[in-house]
Protein backbone atom coordinates (compact mmCIF):
# COMPACT_ATOMS: atom_id res chain seq x y z
CA UNK A 1 0.00 0.00 0.00
CA UNK A 2 1.28 3.46 -0.86
CA UNK A 3 2.17 5.99 1.80
CA UNK A 4 -0.08 9.05 1.99
CA UNK A 5 1.34 12.03 0.11
CA UNK A 6 -0.42 15.25 1.13
CA UNK A 7 0.78 16.97 -2.02
CA UNK A 8 -1.07 14.53 -4.29
CA UNK A 9 -4.66 14.78 -5.44
CA UNK A 10 -7.07 11.99 -6.28
CA UNK A 11 -10.08 11.85 -8.57
CA UNK A 12 -12.37 8.89 -7.90
CA UNK A 13 -14.95 7.91 -10.49
CA UNK A 14 -18.03 5.84 -9.98
CA UNK A 15 -18.70 3.81 -13.13
CA UNK A 16 -22.40 3.52 -13.96
CA UNK A 17 -24.09 6.85 -14.55
CA UNK A 18 -20.76 8.68 -14.62
CA UNK A 19 -18.58 7.10 -17.32
CA UNK A 20 -21.12 4.82 -18.98
CA UNK A 21 -24.80 3.95 -18.83
CA UNK A 22 -24.88 0.21 -18.38
CA UNK A 23 -27.96 -0.09 -16.21
CA UNK A 24 -30.28 -1.07 -19.05
CA UNK A 25 -27.65 -3.47 -20.41
CA UNK A 26 -27.38 -5.20 -17.03
CA UNK A 27 -31.15 -5.42 -16.71
CA UNK A 28 -31.38 -7.00 -20.16
CA UNK A 29 -28.79 -9.68 -19.44
CA UNK A 30 -30.10 -10.30 -15.91
CA UNK A 31 -33.60 -10.89 -17.25
CA UNK A 32 -32.24 -13.39 -19.75
CA UNK A 33 -30.35 -15.15 -16.97
CA UNK A 34 -33.35 -15.34 -14.63
CA UNK A 35 -35.60 -16.65 -17.38
CA UNK A 36 -33.53 -19.83 -17.28
CA UNK A 37 -35.00 -20.39 -13.83
CA UNK A 38 -38.59 -20.16 -15.03
CA UNK A 39 -39.48 -16.57 -14.16
CA UNK A 40 -40.12 -13.55 -16.37
CA UNK A 41 -39.03 -10.39 -14.55
CA UNK A 42 -39.36 -6.92 -16.08
CA UNK A 43 -36.84 -4.08 -16.02
CA UNK A 44 -38.81 -2.13 -13.41
CA UNK A 45 -38.23 -4.95 -10.91
CA UNK A 46 -34.56 -3.98 -10.68
CA UNK A 47 -35.00 -0.28 -9.86
CA UNK A 48 -34.89 -0.56 -6.07
CA UNK A 49 -31.68 -2.62 -6.21
CA UNK A 50 -29.73 -0.32 -8.56
CA UNK A 51 -26.25 0.66 -7.37
CA UNK A 52 -26.06 -2.10 -4.76
CA UNK A 53 -23.89 -4.53 -6.72
CA UNK A 54 -25.04 -7.42 -8.87
CA UNK A 55 -25.59 -9.91 -6.05
CA UNK A 56 -28.29 -7.62 -4.68
CA UNK A 57 -29.38 -6.45 -8.14
CA UNK A 58 -30.09 -9.96 -9.43
CA UNK A 59 -30.70 -11.63 -6.08
CA UNK A 60 -33.29 -9.08 -5.00
CA UNK A 61 -35.35 -9.65 -8.13
CA UNK A 62 -34.99 -13.43 -7.89
CA UNK A 63 -36.39 -13.34 -4.36
CA UNK A 64 -39.29 -11.15 -5.51
CA UNK A 65 -40.34 -14.10 -7.64
CA UNK A 66 -39.79 -16.68 -4.91
CA UNK A 67 -36.38 -17.92 -6.06
CA UNK A 68 -33.42 -18.42 -3.77
CA UNK A 69 -30.48 -16.55 -5.27
CA UNK A 70 -27.40 -18.44 -6.35
CA UNK A 71 -24.20 -17.14 -7.89
CA UNK A 72 -24.80 -18.96 -11.18
CA UNK A 73 -27.54 -16.43 -11.93
CA UNK A 74 -25.00 -13.62 -11.82
CA UNK A 75 -22.31 -15.59 -13.62
CA UNK A 76 -24.56 -16.23 -16.61
CA UNK A 77 -25.79 -12.63 -16.67
CA UNK A 78 -22.17 -11.47 -16.75
CA UNK A 79 -21.32 -13.94 -19.51
CA UNK A 80 -24.06 -12.41 -21.64
CA UNK A 81 -23.01 -8.91 -20.59
CA UNK A 82 -19.41 -9.40 -21.70
CA UNK A 83 -20.56 -10.84 -25.01
CA UNK A 84 -23.00 -8.02 -25.76
CA UNK A 85 -21.46 -4.99 -24.03
CA UNK A 86 -20.32 -3.26 -27.22
CA UNK A 87 -23.92 -3.43 -28.44
CA UNK A 88 -25.73 -2.58 -25.19
CA UNK A 89 -23.49 -0.25 -23.12
CA UNK A 90 -23.75 3.48 -23.80
CA UNK A 91 -20.54 5.48 -23.32
CA UNK A 92 -21.21 9.11 -22.45
CA UNK A 93 -19.87 11.67 -24.95
CA UNK A 94 -16.25 12.86 -24.54
CA UNK A 95 -15.55 10.57 -21.57
CA UNK A 96 -12.26 9.34 -23.02
CA UNK A 97 -11.04 12.87 -23.71
CA UNK A 98 -11.91 14.07 -20.20
CA UNK A 99 -10.23 11.10 -18.53
CA UNK A 100 -7.05 11.71 -20.50
CA UNK A 101 -7.08 15.38 -19.49
CA UNK A 102 -7.49 14.47 -15.82
CA UNK A 103 -4.56 12.07 -16.06
CA UNK A 104 -2.41 14.69 -17.81
CA UNK A 105 -3.17 17.11 -14.97
CA UNK A 106 -1.18 14.88 -12.63
CA UNK A 107 -4.05 13.68 -10.47
CA UNK A 108 -4.14 10.10 -9.26
CA UNK A 109 -7.19 8.33 -10.68
CA UNK A 110 -9.39 5.53 -9.39
CA UNK A 111 -12.59 3.78 -10.31
CA UNK A 112 -14.72 2.82 -7.29
CA UNK A 113 -17.75 0.78 -8.30
CA UNK A 114 -20.09 -1.61 -6.52
CA UNK A 115 -19.99 -3.82 -9.64
CA UNK A 116 -17.75 -6.85 -10.01
CA UNK A 117 -14.34 -6.45 -11.65
CA UNK A 118 -15.36 -8.27 -14.84
CA UNK A 119 -18.10 -5.72 -15.46
CA UNK A 120 -15.84 -2.75 -14.67
CA UNK A 121 -13.14 -4.00 -17.06
CA UNK A 122 -15.72 -4.67 -19.77
CA UNK A 123 -17.07 -1.14 -19.43
CA UNK A 124 -13.58 0.36 -19.54
CA UNK A 125 -12.91 -1.57 -22.73
CA UNK A 126 -16.11 -0.10 -24.20
CA UNK A 127 -14.72 3.37 -23.45
CA UNK A 128 -11.47 2.44 -25.19
CA UNK A 129 -9.21 2.40 -22.14
CA UNK A 130 -6.30 0.06 -21.81
CA UNK A 131 -5.49 -1.89 -18.64
CA UNK A 132 -3.51 0.24 -16.23
CA UNK A 133 -4.99 3.59 -17.28
CA UNK A 134 -6.44 4.09 -13.80
CA UNK A 135 -3.98 3.96 -10.94
CA UNK A 136 -6.34 1.62 -9.09
CA UNK A 137 -9.75 -0.02 -9.44
CA UNK A 138 -11.85 -0.81 -6.38
CA UNK A 139 -14.92 -2.99 -6.81
CA UNK A 140 -17.76 -4.32 -4.69
CA UNK A 141 -15.75 -7.40 -3.74
CA UNK A 142 -13.10 -5.12 -2.15
CA UNK A 143 -15.51 -3.65 0.40
CA UNK A 144 -17.50 -5.39 3.12
CA UNK A 145 -19.77 -2.38 3.54
CA UNK A 146 -21.60 -0.98 0.52
CA UNK A 147 -22.39 2.66 -0.23
CA UNK A 148 -23.49 4.86 1.56
CA UNK A 149 -20.76 3.49 3.82
CA UNK A 150 -17.46 5.23 2.91
CA UNK A 151 -15.35 2.05 2.82
CA UNK A 152 -15.03 1.77 -0.96
CA UNK A 153 -13.85 5.38 -1.33
CA UNK A 154 -11.48 5.17 1.62
CA UNK A 155 -9.99 2.01 0.11
CA UNK A 156 -9.49 3.88 -3.17
CA UNK A 157 -7.74 6.79 -1.45
CA UNK A 158 -5.46 4.43 0.48
CA UNK A 159 -4.48 2.57 -2.68
CA UNK A 160 -3.77 5.87 -4.43
CA UNK A 161 -1.70 7.08 -1.50
CA UNK A 162 -3.78 10.25 -1.31
CA UNK A 163 -5.25 11.95 1.75
CA UNK A 164 -9.08 11.58 1.60
CA UNK A 165 -9.34 15.35 2.02
CA UNK A 166 -7.46 15.68 -1.26
CA UNK A 167 -9.87 13.42 -3.14
CA UNK A 168 -12.89 14.41 -5.19
CA UNK A 169 -15.55 11.88 -6.15
CA UNK A 170 -17.76 11.85 -9.25
CA UNK A 171 -21.05 10.11 -8.50
CA UNK A 172 -24.57 9.91 -9.88
CA UNK A 173 -26.32 8.29 -6.91
CA UNK A 174 -27.43 9.62 -3.54
CA UNK A 175 -25.81 6.67 -1.76
CA UNK A 176 -22.48 7.46 -3.43
CA UNK A 177 -22.67 11.16 -2.57
CA UNK A 178 -23.33 10.26 1.05
CA UNK A 179 -20.45 7.79 1.02
CA UNK A 180 -18.09 10.49 -0.26
CA UNK A 181 -19.24 12.90 2.43
CA UNK A 182 -18.69 10.26 5.13
CA UNK A 183 -15.21 9.67 3.74
CA UNK A 184 -14.39 13.38 4.13
CA UNK A 185 -14.17 13.88 0.36
CA UNK A 186 -15.56 16.54 -1.94
CA UNK A 187 -18.03 15.28 -4.52
CA UNK A 188 -19.53 16.21 -7.85
CA UNK A 189 -23.01 14.88 -8.52
CA UNK A 190 -23.78 13.93 -12.13
CA UNK A 191 -27.49 14.34 -12.88
CA UNK A 192 -27.98 11.14 -14.86
CA UNK A 193 -30.03 9.42 -12.13
CA UNK A 194 -31.14 12.14 -9.70
CA UNK A 195 -32.10 15.79 -9.97
CA UNK A 196 -29.55 18.45 -9.10
CA UNK A 197 -31.40 19.47 -5.93
CA UNK A 198 -31.49 15.90 -4.65
CA UNK A 199 -27.73 15.42 -5.13
CA UNK A 200 -26.92 18.74 -3.45
CA UNK A 201 -29.23 17.90 -0.54
CA UNK A 202 -27.41 14.57 -0.15
CA UNK A 203 -24.12 16.44 0.32
CA UNK A 204 -22.66 16.99 -3.14
CA UNK A 205 -20.49 20.08 -3.34
CA UNK A 206 -21.42 20.52 -6.99
CA UNK A 207 -24.02 19.16 -9.41
CA UNK A 208 -23.55 19.08 -13.18
CA UNK A 209 -25.15 17.39 -16.16
CA UNK A 210 -22.14 15.47 -17.47
CA UNK A 211 -18.48 14.65 -17.06
CA UNK A 212 -17.38 17.44 -19.42
CA UNK A 213 -18.82 20.05 -17.07
CA UNK A 214 -17.26 18.19 -14.15
CA UNK A 215 -13.75 18.60 -15.57
CA UNK A 216 -13.80 22.38 -15.08
CA UNK A 217 -14.83 21.87 -11.46
CA UNK A 218 -12.04 19.33 -10.90
CA UNK A 219 -9.47 21.83 -12.20
CA UNK A 220 -10.76 24.65 -9.98
CA UNK A 221 -11.05 22.35 -6.97
CA UNK A 222 -7.43 21.21 -7.35
CA UNK A 223 -6.18 24.81 -7.56
CA UNK A 224 -8.14 25.72 -4.43
CA UNK A 225 -6.66 22.76 -2.54
CA UNK A 226 -3.12 23.75 -3.58
CA UNK A 227 -3.69 27.24 -2.18
CA UNK A 228 -4.80 25.80 1.17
Amino acid sequence: MQEIDKNKFGVIFDMDGVLVDSEDAMKTTSIESLKRYGINPVKEDFTEFTGMGEDAFIGGVARKYGLEYNKEMKDYAYKLYVERARELVYVYPDVLQVLREVRRSGCKMAVASAADLVKVRTNLACIGLEDGFFHTIVTGSDAVNKKPHPEIFLNAAKRLGVDPKNCIVLEDAVSGIRAAASAGMESIGITTAFEREVLLAAGAGFAVDDIVQAYDIISKWKKSRIRT
